[in-house]
């Protein structure tokens, strides 16, 4: 029977299955229609959107993971590296005076000065500057003396078994024809315990 032939008023739903067939394909079509767009709409839809995010975030875990799994084939190589950074660390410490060491360690650095032959115009230790972890003195020095005993002063200061830099080294011709003036910022420090940390 011809679809045009058909009368659709003439159709009885409790007689569906006399219809014709080519009206059973068409309302199965619909139904079957119906199913997959509500089943798009109301589940579909929403898992297909969850499985972007998962998908995103699957990416974004592997990447960790790809950083993490570097991390730890160096992890060794790392523990050796901080290992040998606080082996360094103590060593310098250990080059650090005590606070207790202070007032000997500014008296080597006078003695250097005579020892090298300079005279010393000014030798005025400063207040102590706090910092993070450690404190420092500076030591404001004005020396006479020539080239040569300038390099022997400051070489002896280097060579001095705890830390104390030089600062804002000024040399100029003093009122004497030979003489030379040095005014320079001396520095020493020391390693705040946690005790000096608190205060």
């Amino acid at each position: 029977m011809a679809l045009g032939n058909i009368n659709l008023s003439e159709l009885d739903l409790n007689d569906a299955g006399n219809w014709p067939i080519a009206i059973k394909a068409i309302v199965a079509a619909l139904i079957l229609a119906i199913i997959v767009g509500g089943g798009w709409h109301f589940f579909w839809k929403d898992l297909q959107s969850q499985l972007a995010r998962v998908e995103a975030q699957e990416s974004q875990l592997r990447q960790q993971f790809e950083t993490r799994q570097r991390r730890a084939a160096n992890l060794e190589a790392y523990e050796e590296l901080l290992a040998e950074m606080r082996e360094e660390l103590a060593d310098r410490l250990r080059q650090l005076p005590s606070r207790g060491e202070i007032p000997q360690l500014l008296a080597d650095v006078s003695q250097a000065g005579l020892g090298a032959g300079l005279d010393f115009e000014l030798f005025r230790p400063g207040s102590v500057q706090r910092q993070e972890f450690y404190a420092q003195r500076p030591i404001q020095i004005e020396v006479r003396g020539n080239y040569h005993q300038f390099g022997r002063f400051i070489s002896e200061v280097a060579n001095m078994p705890r830390i104390v830099t030089l600062h804002d080294v000024n040399i100029s011709r003093a009122s004497r024809d030979e003489e030379l003036t040095m005014r320079a910022t001396a520095r020493t420090y020391w390693y705040l315990d946690d005790e000096e940390e608190q205060q």
